[in-house]
């Protein structure tokens, strides 16, 4: 049913990193297979604000720079903030890409644009004290004490037997720093791309409080994305990965498919352990965060291979007040 006149409702949709698929050309192709229900969105009278993770994507290109690195000491080995940035640049570029073919298919005529987005947090943040959230290769104990002798800033960590990985802090996301940008950008009728895998963490310098420096560390997406859906006044979050639904008692026997969950139900499941650590749990925290940050927010959780069904009603789980 086509929105009443009126000023369009704001949604966001977040795309996980491993729903995007872990090449390039997978990619490119499951973007294709969403753009219409992206667009059509639009055309039922939403503006909408597309975030996405890049866990497989930064690891690739860190992966590629440390491996070059090696053979060739003219190519530097690329820390964190800087992998983020080029990976919210190249994600961006093929949303741009297969939302724009889409539009051409159509005859529509909007704009899209890629932000890359710093995202400022707490240089005190605790999780700096106790950094836990491998990124990067596996390495050899000599590479890796290696690597802590050329920075002893950096940590490294056991991994079941596989190899050693660093090791760095998942600070919470306090303030997107182009968020001016993005709202204006909004009210100049563009499809906005912005908080690739959580944005690049950035804090204050001491000496200039005007100014930030990047900090290697790692952003939860989902948080970034609802801290984007609250500061651009959105409606609706859409946080789309690769199930269909949240689960509990997920593959077990009794495994229970979840459609329509309050924010305190969805509260005491993920309390009792129900939902993955590091990869349902955080989706949920995030919603719960939306939809009570003001009456009538509503967080749906669906797959990316049922984009129009979810953003239909027809699949998903929806979580509300």
């Amino acid at each position: 049913m086509p929105k009443p006149l009126g000023k369009p409702d704001r949604v966001v949709v977040a795309l996980g990193g491993n729903a995007l698929g872990d090449t390039p050309e997978e990619q490119i192709e499951r973007i294709r297979e969403s753009a219409p229900s992206l667009l059509g969105l639009i055309e039922l009278g939403n503006e909408i604000i597309i975030t996405h993770g890049n866990g497989p994507q930064v690891g690739m290109i860190q992966k590629a720079f440390s491996i070059a690195s090696k053979e060739d000491e003219k190519v530097p080995a690329m820390d964190l903030p800087e992998c983020g940035a080029m990976s919210q640049g190249y994600i961006g570029y093929h949303l741009q890409q297969g939302i724009g073919a889409e539009m051409h298919k159509t005859h529509k005529h909007w704009h899209v644009a890629t932000v890359v987005t710093q995202i400022e947090v707490d240089a005190d943040d605790p999780s700096f004290q106790n950094p836990s959230k491998p990124i990067g290769a596996f390495m050899t104990k000599e590479e890796a004490e290696a690597a802590k002798a050329k920075d002893p800033s950096m940590q490294f960590v056991e991994d079941s037997g596989r190899g050693y990985r660093r090791v760095v802090a998942s600070p919470v996301p306090k303030k997107i720093v182009e968020a001016s940008s993005i709202l204006n950008l909004l009210d100049n009728e563009f499809i906005v791309i912005a908080c690739g895998g959580g944005g690049i963490p950035v804090v204050r310098d001491e000496d200039d409080h005007e100014t930030y420096h990047g900090i290697p560390a790692v952003i939860d997406k989902d948080m970034a994305g609802e801290l984007l859906a609250e500061d651009c006044d959105a409606e609706v979050l859409f946080l789309l990965t690769a199930v269909e639904h949240v689960a509990i008692n997920f593959g077990k026997p009794n495994q229970e498919e979840l459609d329509d969950i309050t924010a305190d139900e969805a509260e005491r499941l993920a309390d009792e352990g129900q939902f993955g650590k590091g990869s349902m749990e955080p989706k949920v925290r995030a919603a719960i965060k939306f939809v009570r940050s003001r009456p009538n927010r509503v967080c749906i959780i669906g797959s990316l291979d049922k984009a129009p069904e979810t953003m239909s009603g027809e699949s998903g789980t929806r979580i509300h007040n």
